[in-house]
């Protein structure tokens, strides 16, 4: 198994993300991940990208439940703040059954 190479913050994102879902996380595959340095006069933290694509059967439902809510979501990662999250673009139906959704988010870190 290969580990892609994370930050805490991405990594906590995406362990919050899977359990949104109620499915084992066998069942939601990380496609892709993206996280890019952010800093503004008073803030630091990370943009995130993730891509996940939840296998069949009940794919739709899955994704539909990680995601209902979203943006309103509290998360609870330690020294970390969600301060804004959502779906990028169209959630995608695969010829397998599966269902794939782009999630962006922006962490800042706590002082």
């Amino acid at each position: 198994m290969n580990r892609i190479p994370m930050s805490s913050a991405a990594s906590s994102l995406l362990r919050a993300l899977i359990g949104r879902s109620g499915v084992s996380r066998d069942r939601i595959l990380l496609s892709e991940i993206q996280s890019v340095d952010w800093r503004s006069l008073t803030f630091n933290g990370e943009r995130h990208q993730i891509e996940l694509r939840v296998t069949a059967p009940d794919s739709r439902l899955i994704v539909d439940r990680m995601c209902a809510g979203l943006e309103d979501a509290e998360f609870s990662i330690p020294g970390v703040i969600v301060a804004d999250i959502g779906i990028a673009g169209e959630i995608r139906s695969g010829f397998d059954r599966s269902t794939t959704v782009t999630v962006e988010a922006l962490t800042v870190l706590e002082d």
